[in-house]
């Protein structure tokens, strides 16, 4: 088995992307950006690695990767919906996924975590390998042009990297006026909010359709997203609960929609993300000392994680 490589180690994205060389498909960058993951590793060590790649690659452009930034928080945080996968592991600490699946009497929502985890990791082949082509080429956006023009279900992914570049552009010109800056921001910002919507939409929701009611109750509940700084001022400031949102500044909606909040519903869970998670990482990216906090956790544990090798048998 290949060990884990702290992402302190990684090269940078373009001499990688150099010495394996550029693919000329969506499945061939998919499978180069699979490539930066352990080849054989353990569900937890996965999410880990994950989470760490995309704060790896929001750290190469982060005036620019947003939704990268924001996925390495939130796939940081899956790894605690992983742990019941812990409940049914051997003496070696091995997770035999089929065999938890099957022992539905032991852990009725076992099933449901695995769900989870395949959402984790279809995110990650989803959307990864577009900013790894986009930041690897020297014309970011004829590259994504050439391979999802073609492709229908990536055209709001390309619009979004469309509106990153535009932004992109100007915030890299020297002779833009401080008015232009201050919309190049707002149009990196919207072009984000549309990788966002579209993993939301594409991936995100039809797995959760596929939890149970009791799942998506406790989930509901559970959901919230902490930008992991310290102090409790800062903490309150970068802290968003979903029914704590619901039951103050979305009550308007459930009233009319009569039905009571639930995070598994794109309806219930997007007007959240729109007006309370994406402000909050807005305001804890602006910090440069807030967002080293948060990215500074991720690599710390997948640091810690890589110095623990899996035990084979291995389940991505």
């Amino acid at each position: 088995m290949t060990p884990s490589l702290p992402v302190e180690d990684l090269p940078d994205p373009r001499e990688l992307v150099t010495r394996r060389g550029a693919p000329d498909t969506i499945a061939g960058w998919q499978a180069l950006a699979d490539g930066f993951l352990t080849t054989e590793c353990c569900a937890f060590h996965r999410n880990v690695e994950i989470s760490s790649r995309y704060a790896w690659i929001y750290r190469h452009l982060p005036a620019c990767f947003k939704w990268a930034g924001m996925a390495a928080i939130a796939s940081h945080h899956v790894r605690l919906a992983l742990f019941p996968l812990r409940l049914d592991t051997d003496r070696t600490g091995y997770v035999d996924i089929p065999r938890s699946l099957g022992r539905r009497q032991r852990f009725l929502m076992m099933q449901d975590v695995n769900t989870i985890r395949e959402t984790n990791n279809a995110i990650f082949d989803d959307i990864f390998w577009a900013h790894l082509a986009y930041l690897t080429a020297d014309d970011g956006m004829a590259r994504l042009h050439a391979l999802m023009e073609a492709e229908s279900p990536y055209a709001p992914l390309l619009a979004g990297f469309d509106a990153i570049d535009r932004g992109r552009r100007v915030l890299e010109d020297g002779t833009a006026s401080p008015e232009a800056r201050r919309g190049a921001v707002e149009l990196i910002w919207e072009g984000n909010v549309e990788l966002l919507d579209h993993e939301q939409r594409a991936l995100v929701q039809p797995h959760f359709d596929r939890l149970s009611c009791l799942s998506a109750r406790i989930i509901s509940i559970g959901a919230a997203t902490s930008f992991e700084v310290h102090g409790l001022r800062q903490e309150a400031a970068c802290f968003s609960s979903f029914y704590l949102y619901s039951l103050t500044r979305g009550i308007p909606r459930s009233l009319r929609a009569q039905t009571w909040p639930r995070i598994t519903r794109y309806d219930d869970r997007w007007p959240w993300i729109l007006t309370s998670v994406v402000p909050h990482f807005r305001s804890v990216d602006a910090d440069s000392r807030l967002i080293d906090a948060s990215m500074r956790r991720i690599f710390g544990e997948a640091r810690d994680y890589a110095a623990t090798p899996c035990v084979p048998p291995f389940v991505q």
